[in-house]
């Protein structure tokens, strides 16, 4: 992610505050891609964090407010003691809470400026880059372009040679099959001449006039048998 400038806001009334809290100068997102989270979501955590503390120890001290009250008192009403014992630990938490939220907003506002920040003039690593080569975007997206058109170029050669290949491997089963039938006919020519039948290839031609009018005179036959029956 390249780095953007990040300007500075007046804030203007509660609502204003609250809606720019998670705007994205405020988020810091390039910091963010740093430190992998934000102050936003660190402040979030040590909240929760102290909030589940909190209620342990309200527990704890609830209880123990209840044993102490109750040794003094022979006749106390035990669930009377832990009634009001639950009220004031509330009225503890409800403080508690106020007032570590408002020491969360100083906090975070502490960290945002102070630690979780990264200088205008400090790049990442990996947007390095981005300073040596500064690019506008309509040469990024030409880029991109020119990207994507190779890609498609290139898937489809890669078809047209899986297609070539697959025409190559049936030429070569034809050209297997006509080797055979080529030596077929030199093995048949041969044992011809041996024998003494005179031309071949003559002898080949009236052969194959043969067996034509065979064929057809078998066709006849059969017409005229399918007609008798």
């Amino acid at each position: 992610m390249a780095r953007e400038t990040e300007p500075e806001m007046e804030t203007v009334g509660t609502e204003e505050e609250e809606k720019d809290r998670f705007s994205s100068s405020s988020l810091k997102l390039y910091e963010a891609q740093f430190f992998s989270f934000t102050p936003q979501t660190c402040m979030a955590r040590i909240y929760s964090s102290f909030h589940e503390c909190l209620c342990d120890i309200l527990a704890l001290v609830e209880k123990e407010c209840v044993r102490e009250l109750g040794k003094g008192q022979l006749d106390a009403d035990e669930e009377l003691l832990r009634s009001r014992a639950r009220e004031c630990s509330r009225k503890l938490q409800h403080f508690l809470e106020k007032r570590f939220k408002q020491l969360s907003e100083r906090m975070e506002a502490l960290l945002t400026s102070r630690c979780f920040t990264i200088p205008p003039n400090v790049l990442l690593p990996e947007d390095h880059s981005h300073k040596k080569y500064p690019q506008d975007i309509q040469e990024v997206l030409k880029l991109e372009s020119s990207l994507a058109d190779l890609h498609r170029a290139y898937e489809a050669e890669v078809c047209a040679r899986q297609a070539l290949l697959a025409e190559l491997e049936e030429q070569k089963e034809v050209q297997k099959q006509l080797d055979d039938i080529l030596e077929w006919v030199r093995e048949m020519q041969a044992g011809w001449a041996k024998e003494g039948n005179g031309n071949f290839q003559e002898s080949f031609r009236l052969g194959i006039e043969s067996i034509k009018k065979l064929q057809s005179a078998v066709k006849e036959v059969l017409i005229h048998s399918k007609t008798l029956n």
